[in-house]
């Protein structure tokens, strides 16, 4: 039976193949990025993870059952204490201070991307659900594809391809998968299409953060 998940992922195919073919994410496969870019990338995507940690607290607020509750509530934590840590981890190793790390400001890509994603959890439960995934689906399945290819020799992006790559990480992702599945079941056209739109959003803008780290983007003035 084809799961509703299975048709998100249909529906965005396009843009998720777009991100595994992008030369950042195929420089970090083959080990070829520019560190420049890396870094740029390391301070963006920590900016990023402080508002997707707010969008999993408001997922903690919004979810209807205890358990449920609890999963989202541990995964702020691993977002913010394991997740974010990596980052920190990389930001030292390349010199940049916790402070800088922390006052550093949103590039326009990533600024669009956390307030689309802010503006999604202040919605309806369903389309919370569906913004956040492509984000943990995608780094779990892009770590995958690198994982099964040569492995980099510089052990910045070899460990970056073990944390999306691991077991845990994907058992997380099908979790994920699994509850958007289950809020989906017996929802009206209307919802779902809001969910699919929500979807195809999160995953333009998953492509969007990959080619403004690549091209280091930053506002004009």
């Amino acid at each position: 039976m084809l799961r509703f998940t299975d048709r998100l992922h249909e529906l965005a195919e396009p843009i998720w193949e777009a991100q595994h073919a992008h030369p950042f994410v195929r420089g970090i496969g083959d080990g070829t990025l520019d560190v420049e870019k890396f870094k740029f990338w390391v301070r963006q995507d920590y900016l990023f993870l402080i508002d997707y940690a707010r969008l999993l607290s408001m997922a903690v607020v919004k979810t209807p059952d205890l358990p449920t509750m609890r999963r989202f509530a541990a995964l702020v934590q691993s977002t913010l204490d394991v997740e974010m840590e990596l980052h920190r981890a990389y930001a030292a190793e390349f010199g940049i201070s916790l402070h800088e790390l922390e006052a550093e400001t949103k590039a326009p890509t990533t600024q669009a991307y956390t307030d689309f994603l802010l503006r999604a959890a202040s919605r309806d439960y369903t389309e919370l659900l569906a913004a956040l995934l492509p984000c943990m689906w995608g780094f779990c399945e892009i770590g995958q594809r690198l994982a099964q290819g040569s492995r980099p020799a510089d052990e910045r992006y070899d460990k970056w391809i073990d944390m999306y790559a691991s077991p845990e990480f994907a058992e997380l992702a099908d979790w994920c998968r699994g509850l958007v599945d289950h809020v989906a079941e017996g929802q009206p056209r209307d919802a779902l299409g809001g969910m699919e739109e929500a979807f195809r959003i999160s995953s333009r803008y998953e492509l969007a953060f990959w080619q403004m780290a690549w091209k280091e983007e930053v506002w004009p003035v």
